[in-house]
């Protein structure tokens, strides 16, 4: 479903640019929940930013990709467009404060010319666990959880194949974040859905995805199947590290601790 090839970002020119992303390569298969995963910095979000599009104004994108035999160009199709979407790890940023649910959900269907928009809109709102009275209510006048299940309701409007989805849960309370997380999973199931997971937390990533990658520095250093994470058998000393910092505070582990 997912082909990218050598994929490379860079921000800035002369003394300010900045590699973020370095030779990024992975296949995701359709129907597949494959993470990304690595330290704040290392360039999961940079990868997932360049698959949607969203970075060519701002940054130089070179490499090439594929997304359900499509290849990508530096703009994207409407197609593209409809067929991939993105939740956003903030859910009060990503949603216009000024706009009621009801015109965020709107304005992607009307925007890809769709039919029975007010149905979808109900529809997409049910299908997150959010009832028809959400549909004039503003974002600040919801809660954080509230907010992403209108988020991933936004995805869902356009009929995606693929959805990119940025550390979901990461701005969410704990017991919130594994009810949005399950949320995630039976639509997966429910619409036979492709995810891109990006998360820093790999009890997160274990819990949703069947491969993933791992990331430092803007190059992927592992990549591993979600069994290989569960049994901590890595090859790779930097993968060992961060399994060992996910399982908690333990001082003579960090002690041990080298730079890469």
């Amino acid at each position: 479903m997912i082909d990218i090839r050598g994929l490379d970002v860079v921000f800035g020119h002369g003394k300010s640019v900045f590699h973020a992303v370095r030779d990024v390569s992975l296949l995701v298969e359709k129907g597949q929940s494959y993470g990304l995963v690595g330290e704040s910095g290392s360039g999961k979000t940079t990868v997932l930013r360049a698959l949607a599009g969203l970075l060519e104004r701002v940054a130089r994108v070179s490499g090439e990709m594929t997304v359900a035999e499509e290849t990508l160009l530096q703009r994207r199709s409407k197609s593209f467009r409809r067929r991939v979407q993105m939740v956003f790890q903030d859910p009060f940023g990503s949603l216009h404060p000024r706009h009621t649910v009801d015109t965020i959900l709107s304005e992607p269907a009307r925007v890809h010319k769709l039919d029975r928009i007010e149905e979808r809109v109900v529809q997409a709102l049910e299908e997150v666990g959010l009832d028809a009275s959400f549909r004039f209510r503003y974002p600040h006048q919801i809660s954080g959880g509230q907010r992403q299940r209108v988020s991933v309701a936004r995805a869902l409007i356009t009929d995606p194949e693929i959805i990119l989805l940025d550390e979901p849960t990461s701005a969410l309370d704990v017991s919130v974040q594994a009810e949005v997380l399950n949320l995630l999973m039976r639509l997966k199931r429910e619409h036979g859905l492709t995810y891109i997971l990006v998360s820093h937390n790999l009890a997160v990533v274990a819990h949703m995805c069947e491969a993933l990658s791992v990331m430092q520095n803007g190059a992927i250093v592992e990549t591993m199947s979600v069994q290989q994470l569960r049994e901590h058998s890595s090859t790779m000393p930097y993968t060992r590290q961060l399994l060992t910092a996910s399982l908690g505070y333990d001082r003579t582990a960090i002690d041990a601790f080298e730079e890469f």
